[in-house]
């Protein structure tokens, strides 16, 4: 089986006596197989007395990895000699990889259905339904102005804004090349008029 380093890195902390001690390698290896069989997640699956002895970093490196191996070997139909060898690669005395591989053997089927039931595709979004509001208030002016649209409403809004923008720096723009002398004209008639 090809494995991640991770996995590997974790799967020898398994396989190592000093990080483990006999008792604790079995429950460790149970807790790993009921943890994926179970029907609902238990945070308190790592908190057996005989896991005490583990170091709870080393623990939770090494629960990822002999799950994600478990997975593996099922996922791939690893038959004794597969499992085997792979353990063997992995420095684990073969009193060890025997108590896993019967384990492995125990709860392989059970394991085989729910993969089964997970399927070879993640699920697929068939319909989706939302809406997106923004909100804006100004309260700068004596009555509150309460403003609610969808996005394509605020972008219908602010290309609008910009257009008159652009309009009006078009104005300026050319009320800036009218000579002085004709706006003080028209100025002084429309006073007149008024």
């Amino acid at each position: 089986m090809e494995l991640s380093e991770s996995v590997q890195r974790g799967m020898r902390l398994l396989a190592c006596p000093s990080s483990v001690d006999q008792r604790s390698f079995q429950e460790l290896v149970e807790v790993c197989f009921r943890s994926l069989v179970s029907s609902q997640g238990d945070a308190t699956v790592l908190d057996q007395p005989e896991l005490k002895s583990i170091d709870r970093v080393q623990l939770k490196q090494i629960h990822t990895a002999a799950t994600t191996f478990i997975l593996e070997g099922v996922k791939q139909n690893a038959d004794k000699s597969a499992v085997s060898s792979s353990l063997e690669e992995l420095t684990f005395s073969p009193e060890r990889i025997e108590l896993f591989y019967n384990t492995y053997q125990k709860h392989k089927k059970e394991l085989e259905g729910l993969l089964a039931s997970i399927g070879r595709r993640p699920a697929q979004i068939t319909d989706v339904s939302w809406r997106l509001q923004y909100n804006m208030k100004n309260k700068g002016t004596s009555e509150d102005i309460d403003f609610t649209c969808t996005m394509e409403q605020l972008q219908v809004k602010i290309t609008g804004f910009k257009c008159k923008g652009r309009f009006i720096d078009l104005i300026v723009a050319n009320f800036k090349r009218i000579p002085e002398s004709l706006v003080r004209i028209c100025c002084t008639k429309k006073s007149a008029t008024a």
